[in-house]
């Protein structure tokens, strides 16, 4: 992959993650983020398998990020950006819309 792809995927990615790694871990020990997401098939739902990933990339150093781990954040950028499109009204505080986002490092009430 070009370095100039590169670039774009990780200014997109950090724009579209908000939570740092810390935050993100303590997110995903928590019931409510459990709850949230498709599992197809029982066991860990796929954002929080991708909320695991991100933890991953964000403590990497940029020098140390491999194809897959570009790939990976180029499919977060497409899931935060689809699933922003989809804010449903009201109050967003407590709805699983908020907490399938926050499995994929973005908390849209920050």
């Amino acid at each position: 992959m070009k370095t100039e792809g590169r670039d774009r995927i990780a200014a997109d990615f950090d724009q579209a993650v908000n939570m740092t790694a810390a935050e993100l871990e303590g997110w995903l020990g928590t019931d409510e983020s459990k709850a949230v997401g498709d599992s197809s098939g029982g066991g860990e739902s796929t954002g929080h398998r991708s909320g695991r990933r991100i933890i991953e990339i964000l403590r990497k150093r940029r020098s140390d990020l491999d194809d897959d781990d570009y790939a990976h954040m180029r499919k977060v950028v497409g899931y935060v950006h689809r699933h922003l499109a989809q804010r449903p009204g009201g109050d967003v505080a407590e709805t699983p819309w908020r907490r399938s986002l926050m499995n994929w490092g973005h908390d849209p009430l920050k």
